[in-house]
């Protein structure tokens, strides 16, 4: 009969302690399981939080290097301004320095002006042994040239050379441009009173003498018919052929006779 009763007495203890192991182990499962999940998704956020930190990197790198090159663009505009400050300040200088004189240095200006200008139209002055030009004057032909014999000069009452033509005109008569051409000087002598002097290009010049009341200026471009000045009084060495035009042409330096040239 003891035997009986030991028997059931130690049996619940083993069940008792299988069941115990048995949820202790089921708890560790669990919190392996638990903490597999969580240290891999501590681990993803700590991957997406070092992408993050290096994408902004890159872009405030990159915001960096744009305002960089931003600023040295600034600077060397900046200094390119201060360079052309500094060049044009000693023409300011001279510019504010001749106010005064404005008037003597208009005509030289505007000459330069007129040269520019005419630098687009150099193809028009190419005066050739086949081009025509006009009369100068309404008149009659006084003296003609003549440099292979000498010719009479009324006025000085001797025989003389004559490189020019010498045509009668009315005072105050229009002389005008026998050609397309530069006016390279405006001279005055004894002789031939006031003398403008026209290049019309392939190294012909024309003389326009005895004018009075110029409308033109050196470095002035003229074209065909445009009015040089009116005849004025002749010089004291035609005063008695009266109001006239000189009109010489030479080539190269040298007299050629106008008469080969001007139209019928």
């Amino acid at each position: 009969m003891n035997n009986e009763r030991q028997t059931p007495r130690f049996k619940p203890k083993r069940k008792n302690r299988g069941a115990a192991v048995a949820a202790v182990l089921c708890f560790a499962a669990a919190i392996a399981i638990v903490g597999t999940y969580t240290f891999r998704d501590y681990r993803q956020s700590q991957q997406e939080i070092e992408q993050m930190e290096l994408s902004q990197a890159k872009k405030q790198e990159e915001k960096d290097k744009t305002e960089k090159s931003e600023e040295a663009n600034t600077n060397l505009i900046i200094n390119e301004k201060e360079d052309d400050a500094l060049a044009k300040a000693p023409e300011t200088a001279e510019t504010d320095g001749a106010e005064g004189t404005e008037e003597e240095q208009a005509p030289e200006s505007k000459s330069e002006k007129n040269t520019e200008q005419t630098a687009g139209k150099s193809n028009a002055v190419n005066f050739s042994s086949d081009s025509k030009l006009l009369w100068p004057v309404e008149g009659t032909l006084l003296m003609n040239y003549s440099m292979d014999k000498t010719v009479y000069f009324s006025t000085l009452d001797q025989f003389k050379y004559n490189p020019a033509l010498v045509i009668s005109g009315e005072k105050g008569d229009q002389v005008i441009s026998s050609a397309p051409g530069i006016v390279k000087s405006i001279d005055k002598t004894a002789e031939t009173g006031t003398v403008v002097n026209v290049d019309i290009g392939g190294g012909y010049e024309l003389f326009y003498g005895q004018l009075n009341d110029v409308k033109v200026k050196t470095g002035d471009y003229v074209d065909s018919k445009t009015v040089l000045g009116y005849v004025g009084d002749p010089t004291i060495y035609y005063s008695v052929e009266g109001c006239n035009v000189y009109f010489e042409m030479r080539k190269d330096g040298q007299p050629v006779n106008p008469m080969d040239y001007l139209v019928e």
